[in-house]
């Protein structure tokens, strides 16, 4: 059965033109799939085969490298917002594509502080309604 929110993400992902991450959401999607798995979310079999689904759509996604100008505008993003170290770069990596590529970028989030803190920096942030995908996350 899939997670709630999983056809609005697939729509959402098929309408982009590019699909563009931070290098570090390799990092980071393995390790909350190992959380679920921890955590009784996911069973050991589901987490890999997650884990594998995303490895393979790694190559399709534009990355943004983690570079000392791109920490440092995270840097002052995690004092402005009160974000964590990983959600500041994250939202840094946003608005350094969005500076590169020069149009409007959308930030895919469930994280609140995030959602939240998108548009506050002049970013689209998904999903509009958020309880979209399940509870906000934290």
């Amino acid at each position: 059965m899939a997670e709630t929110g999983s056809r609005e993400v697939a729509v959402l992902t098929a309408n982009a033109e590019v699909l563009a991450t931070s290098l570090v959401s390799r990092a980071e999607v393995a390790a909350a799939l190992a959380r679920a798995v921890r955590l009784g979310i996911l069973d050991n079999h589901g987490g890999r085969q997650a884990q594998r689904s995303f490895s393979r759509e790694w190559p399709h996604l534009a990355r943004i490298p983690v570079t000392e100008s791109l920490v440092s505008r995270a840097e002052s993003l995690a004092w402005d917002h009160d974000l964590r170290g990983y959600d500041a770069v994250q939202l840094a990596a946003a608005l350094t594509w969005q500076d590169s590529i020069g149009r409007d970028v959308t930030m895919a989030t469930f994280d609140r502080q995030l959602r939240e803190s998108a548009p506050r920096v002049g970013l689209r942030a998904w999903p509009e309604n958020p309880k979209i995908g399940g509870a906000d996350r934290d």
